[in-house]
């Protein structure tokens, strides 16, 4: 069954630090972009791009990350990570990891969610 599981949200000061983590299964890497969304507070919100994979290789990262996020990924582990640095509480959200198949033969899949929350 195909999944992508999620680890690393929490609470955290503004200024401080976390990292997240996704773990695909059941999925082959390579069939997929794969990165990062969020959500904000607000039943109306829409997710937004925080961090990206594109086909070519390149990385798009939301404008408000500023340089403070950096993602990464381990091919052999099937594994997409997110460090972020300097949160503030405005990066308060319910964070997702997305894989957008190159195929439509595919699903597009995303993860449970996991909550980051920056307050003092």
């Amino acid at each position: 069954q195909a999944q992508l599981v999620e680890s690393g949200g929490g609470s955290v000061q503004p200024g401080g630090s976390l990292r997240l983590s996704c773990t695909a299964s059941g999925i082959a890497f390579s069939d997929y972009s794969m990165g990062w969304y969020r959500q904000l507070p607000g039943q109306e919100r829409e997710r937004e791009v925080v961090a990206y994979f594109m086909r070519d290789g390149s990385i798009d990262y939301g404008e408000f990350v500023e340089g403070r996020f950096t993602i990464s990924r381990d091919l052999a582990k099937n594994t997409v990570s997110l460090q972020m640095h300097s949160l503030k509480p405005e990066d308060t959200a319910v964070y997702y990891c997305n894989a957008d198949p190159y195929s439509p033969q595919y699903d597009e899949l995303w993860g449970q969610g996991t909550l980051v929350t920056v307050a003092s």
